[in-house]
């Protein structure tokens, strides 16, 4: 009997697909589910939500428990998810209106620039003490983190706490290698990758079907006007750099300077796009606004008549936890992971997203060599104020903070030195019951 603990239990729709998932693996039939959230509310609908799909799989072996108290969640697990939110959505808004009251148009804002920043100060002492925990009541699991900023959460956790077993996940990789596919009307079956970078900027240095490279289909392929439409930040960044992206064009626009620094480049590339995300302001932010009044009916909907899906959700964590802790089978998949001989030019120690290998003696990376030049261009400068933001928590220095946002590309492409440390200053001020480990001015 395996136990697999979720910290942030509370995001139901991540806590259900990957017990779903779980438990379609024979090695977790009779696994412990247990649920861990600081929202009594939130917590109990995942335990019912859990119930039904413990029973909908068919295996009643298996059990659920749900507790507030993370150290008893904790206790003797093989395998921890977290998906966490620290500060909740009235709290990550000020990292999206600050900005945009300086003039910062910021469509996501969970990853990078002065909203993934500012996300990561809150959020990173309190992932240390979740690693703090782990130590204490569980070393040898496996702590599979999906919460944001990614690469800067995975950088602090893995530097902090070394033997620990820890890698971050996100679904872009296989996400996007599914619409590529799609693309150019191919099973994914047939499809072959290597896909290495950062979190969000992780690039396909070779997409192949049935072993022969697919690249030059997939340029015809963007040609399509409705192709193209569907990713226009995207298509445009395969056009520039020659190798194709992860995460939606959303996400994208926010990362570099060449889509959001003046209102006719957001309604040309970012408000015009048919895909899911193409990039309009605060997208995700008013997604989550709009489910502080109405989640709770929603999660009760689910539990009343929503259907378990059958199939795979797509997400890895149910695999990894097996190759590593189930029956053995090695399973390949995109994790972040400190960059110690990985990928040449990218910066050393810091997070990179790469192929990696769990089987039973962990998780262990696969080395990438030297990336193109040009996308090891963009990554390096991503990654280096990421490091940046990192020093910021580890030594209180707000100054580094700074740093980090005022060369953010699209930051700097809209705003001065001045007007970047006004802003830093302004989301200092509203964070400050959060941040009051930062001494000093700015």
């Amino acid at each position: 009997m395996k136990k697999i603990t979720f910290i942030g239990a509370g995001s139901m729709g991540f806590t259900r697909n990957l017990v779903a998932d779980l438990l379609t693996l024979d090695a977790f039939k009779d696994a412990v589910i247990s649920l861990m959230d600081i929202h009594p509310g939130r917590l109990d609908y995942s335990r019912r939500a859990v119930e039904k799909i413990i029973k909908a799989r068919g295996c009643p072996d298996a059990r659920v428990e749900a507790t507030t108290d993370r150290a008893a969640a904790l206790d003797g697990a093989d395998g921890v998810v977290c998906t966490i939110l620290n500060g909740g959505v009235q709290v990550w808004r000020h990292d999206i209106e600050i900005p945009k009251a300086f003039g910062v148009d910021i469509n996501v804002g969970d990853t990078r620039g002065p909203a993934g920043v500012f996300r990561f100060l809150r959020t990173a002492p309190v992932m240390l003490d979740i690693c703090k925990d782990i130590e204490r009541y569980c070393p040898k699991a496996v702590f599979l983190n999906y919460t944001n900023p990614m690469a800067m959460l995975c950088r602090i956790m893995q530097g902090k706490y070394p033997k620990l077993t820890i890698s971050g996940l996100c679904h872009s990789v296989q996400g996007t290698a599914g619409m590529l596919a799609g693309w150019l009307g191919e099973d994914m079956k047939d499809v072959t990758y290597t896909c290495a970078g950062i979190n969000h900027q992780a690039f396909y240095l070779d997409y192949k079907v049935r072993g022969e490279d697919a690249y030059p289909r997939l340029r015809q392929a963007v040609e399509k006007p409705e192709i193209y439409n569907e990713e226009i930040v995207r298509n445009e960044l395969f056009k520039a750099f020659g190798y194709y992206i992860t995460e939606s064009s959303g996400h994208n626009s926010e990362y570099c300077a060449w889509f959001r620094k003046r209102p006719d480049l957001i309604d040309k590339y970012c408000t015009n796009g048919t895909g899911w995300n193409p990039g309009v302001y605060a997208y995700i932010l008013n997604e989550y606004l709009k489910g502080e009044d109405t989640w709770e009916t929603e999660f009760q909907k689910w539990i009343d008549e929503g259907e378990v899906n059958t199939l795979w959700n797509g997400e890895y964590a149910a695999y990894i936890f097996n190759a590593v802790f189930g029956d053995g089978k090695p399973f390949r998949f995109n994790g972040n992971i400190r960059n110690f001989g990985i990928i040449d030019n990218l910066p050393r120690g810091a997070c990179v997203e790469v192929p990696c290998l769990a089987d039973k003696a962990g998780i262990t990376p696969f080395r990438v060599g030297e990336m193109p030049r040009q996308l090891a261009a963009l990554c390096s400068l991503s990654s280096e104020l990421e490091e940046l933001a990192v020093e910021a928590v580890l030594t209180g220095d707000k100054m580094k903070v700074y740093q980090s946002i005022m060369m953010d590309p699209l930051t700097s492409a809209v705003l001065s030195l001045g007007e970047i440390r006004d802003m830093v200053r302004a989301m200092f001020e509203k964070n400050r019951d959060y941040l009051d480990y930062f001494k000093g001015s700015l």
